[in-house]
């Protein structure tokens, strides 16, 4: 590990009594602040939605960053477990898929290294963010993202308070729901330069479908320090220990035959390689972030970043191998095993086939910001260094079909008798980002600034395939120039206008570049560096109002991709891998609106909209033939979404209500299967037994999808098409079924916290 991150963040803690400045004792009012958590105030030249701790501390303290912004414009949730326990969900935004959206903690990037994912069960506890926001058009320029052409979504960690304190929870619901949450706040020390907070959470639950139950651990940790006139640092930890059920998605033909009741057995004994204790995905991950800033002089800033990722893992499932064994890559592998596979017959042995992810990444973003007249101009740079291992082996199981080793290392996988690993998937790759931007915010009048930028980026992949085979090291080194511009008018103390356009890529992810393997000897998909990165151009129009009682938002925008990169999941050896469809052009347009009315002290009432008109406008070239696609809606992109919901909190009783509909998802690229719209309502009340100021202690309880609507709530796996398709030039395409998320059952939570002091 670098020892960039504690060093540097020491050193500055050091230096902070020596770098006291005189404060001018002027108090700043900025804007008209939203008290009721919803609709927060901005200023950016972008659409930016979010939720602050005012609605955050009505939810359920189980849910997570996903769920918490389902209300928000564009942002569709797909979550087939009711507590966010399960790795087994997706969020799109304006019709663009998980794999399309940056994922921010403290200014440090969640996303999976290896093909752009984000898993937010993994993200820090509810009771300890105090801002989680969407930023759906592109991400802003320093942020250290390769991926978001959809957007960004950032999730905020709270301070540590200014007074010593412990806060506790404690969480009973529905499928044995048992959560517990204590909190430790220093208070100011160190010449109340520092500041610092410690939780830790403990959460079990039974699956709410079939068999099985999830469990998960959690530490979240930050230390401030602030000196100065307007110096700070910070460095915030957070570690998740989880062991969770990967819920099995059903095709459309399952869901007509079995609906909810599709899923994994109870009993090896009657279920076979259905079993669900094959299905379990433990998961460790550490994430740590250290932003700083310095006040170097009254023109001239400093920001930085430092951050730390290490995550270890399995997504298993059951298989079964030959007595004879089989080909790791394009070899036989030795035909007797070193140990005996409990469960084999003359033909088949059952074991737990790995999918195994070990990761490490670091990284920094470095800017300095001058002020010289009417200008800031701000000149930075990022690094990030990543590196994967991912291996697909098998772990053999006991005679009750207990996997030997859920986690699938290599201690207990099956090997040959010279000491091989038996692998079907054996890659190692190091992905290098390297990027500088350049900005300019130039004011031109009064309440009217010009934002000119430019940021290139160079992404580099290489790596081994370490089967034996035809292929040993891979390599894709790729660029992109990425140039912007947005127009800001603060037409009032209330009232914005603006406009933006940007540019933006993603690159193919890292397992474009290899070849995978049948099992028999042979190749099943070729690995390739030609598959060309996403690109896109996309605009924005936008109007706010920001006042006392009404806050209101309308944006339009526009995209213009080219080499769109839809994400999917393919089947390979029976492993669902994630993987990608380029499906040429495609032309987005649309209007997200969202309205805040606070008619009373404690009340708001919120509503959110977005009308959403995307199209492919190139046919999809298969084999010898082309699918007719042009002209086809965009997969997982539903032309209308909305959202009711508002808050309630006289200092003695509280509540809040969220329901969100969106409508039809098309799963295939020629629109020849889809799903239909549907709606969620999740309700929550309580009642605050301390009196205003006391040290706080509540009772609340949340119905999540109250209407328990049953319903398929999302794609997880997109096809070209579903059913055999005529090209262009007359040949007989087949059809594969796409895969789909079961939504969420109706869940109860209720949850009794105090605050100790």
């Amino acid at each position: 590990m670098p020892l960039a991150l504690p060093l540097g963040f020491a050193a500055l803690i050091l230096l902070a009594p020596a770098a006291q400045a005189e404060d001018d004792g002027t108090i700043r009012v900025v804007g008209h602040p939203d008290p009721e958590g919803l609709l927060p105030d901005q200023s950016a030249p972008a659409a930016i939605s979010g939720v602050g701790v005012p609605f955050i501390t009505k939810q359920a303290p189980t849910l997570n960053a996903f769920q918490l912004v389902n209300l928000l414009p564009g942002a569709n949730v797909s979550s087939t477990d009711p507590f966010g326990l399960s790795a087994t969900s997706s969020l799109t935004l304006r019709g663009l898929a998980q794999d399309s959206i940056g994922v921010l903690l403290e200014g440090a990037p969640q996303n999976d290294i290896g093909y752009y994912y984000a898993y937010p069960a993994q993200f820090a506890d509810a009771e300890n963010l105090s801002e989680v926001t969407l930023r759906p058009g592109a991400a802003a320029i320093a942020a250290p993202v390769v991926n978001a052409v959809g957007g960004v979504l950032a999730v905020t960690l709270d301070a540590p308070h200014d007074t010593p304190g412990v806060f506790a929870d404690v969480s009973v619901g529905s499928y044995n729901e048992r959560r517990g949450f204590v909190r430790v706040d220093s208070g100011r020390f160190a010449g109340d330069t520092l500041r610092a907070f410690l939780s830790y959470s403990n959460n079990r639950a039974d699956n709410w479908r079939g068999p099985g139950f999830d469990t998960r651990q959690h530490i979240d940790a930050k230390i401030a320090a602030a000196w100065g006139a307007g110096n700070t640092a910070s460095l915030a930890i957070s570690y998740n220990d989880a062991n969770t059920s990967a819920y099995a998605s059903p095709t459309l033909a399952d869901w007509q035959a079995q609906g909810r009741r599709f899923g994994h057995g109870g009993s090896y004994a009657r279920d076979g390689l259905d079993y669900w204790r094959l299905y379990r995905q433990p998961f460790r991950n550490l994430y740590a972030s250290a932003p700083v800033h310095l006040v170097l002089s009254d023109s001239l800033s400093l920001d930085s970043t430092t951050y730390v990722q290490r995550g270890f893992g399995n997504a298993p499932y059951g298989a079964s191998i030959g007595p004879d064994g089989y080909y790791p890559g394009t070899v036989l592998g030795t035909e007797t095993l070193d140990r005996p596979v409990p469960g084999a017959t003359d033909t088949t042995r059952d074991v737990l086939a790995n999918f195994t992810g070990d990761q490490f990444r670091t990284g920094e973003v470095l800017s300095l910001t001058w002020r010289r007249g009417g200008h800031a101009l701000t000149a930075g740079a990022w690094f990030d260094r990543g590196v994967d291992h991912d291996i697909q082996s098998f772990t053999p199981l006991d005679a009750q079909g207990e996997p030997l080793d859920g986690w699938g290392k290599g201690a207990d996988a099956i090997r040959t008798d010279d000491g091989r690993l038996y692998a079907l998937m054996d890659i190692h790759t190091t992905t290098v980002t390297k990027a500088f931007f350049v900005a300019d915010s130039m004011t031109l009048a009064q309440g009217l600034t010009l934002d000119l930028g430019f940021k290139g980026v160079n992404l580099l992949h290489s790596g081994r395939n370490l089967l034996p085979g035809t292929q040993g090291a891979v390599r894709a080194n790729r660029f992109a120039a990425l140039p912007r511009a947005a127009l800001h008018w603060q037409a009032s103390a209330r009232q914005q206008f603006f406009a933006n356009v940007t540019t933006s890529f993603r690159a193919p992810d890292q397992y474009a570049l290899y070849d995978n393997y049948d099992g028999y000897g042979g190749v099943s998909s070729t690995g390739t560096d030609r598959l060309r990165s996403e690109r896109s151009i996309a605009a924005e129009l936008g109007w706010r109002w920001q006042g006392r009682d009404l806050s209101a938002s309308v944006t339009g925008f526009g995209y213009a991709f080219r080499n769109r990169l839809v994400a999917t999941v393919a089947p390979l050896n029976g492993a669902l891998v994630n993987t990608t469809i380029n499906a040429g052009r495609q032309h987005t347009v649309g209007v997200d609106g969202e309205i805040d009315w606070r008619p009373a002290e404690g009340v708001s009432l919120y509503l959110s909209g977005e009308w959403l008109h995307a199209r492919l406008q190139d046919d999809l070239p298969v084999g010898e033939d082309v699918l007719p696609t042009r002209g086809k809606r965009a997969v997982q992109a539903p032309e209308v979404q909305f959202g009711l919901g508002g808050t309630y909190d006289d200092t003695r009783l509280f509540g809040s209500v969220a329901l969100k509909y969106v409508g039809r998802q098309y799963a295939t690229l020629v629109n020849d299967e889809s799903i239909p719209g549907y709606a969620t309502l999740d309700v929550a009340f309580g009642v605050h037994f301390a009196r205003p100021g006391a040290p706080r202690t509540d009772l609340r309880v949340n119905l999540i999808n109250l209407t328990d609507p049953r319903v398929l709530s999302g794609v997880e796996a997109v096809n070209a098409n579903a059913r055999d398709t005529m090209g262009r030039r007359g040949s007989l395409i087949a059809g594969s079924a796409p895969g789909y998320y079961i939504g969420a059952g109706r869940a109860v939570a209720v949850t009794l916290a105090h605050q100790f002091r």
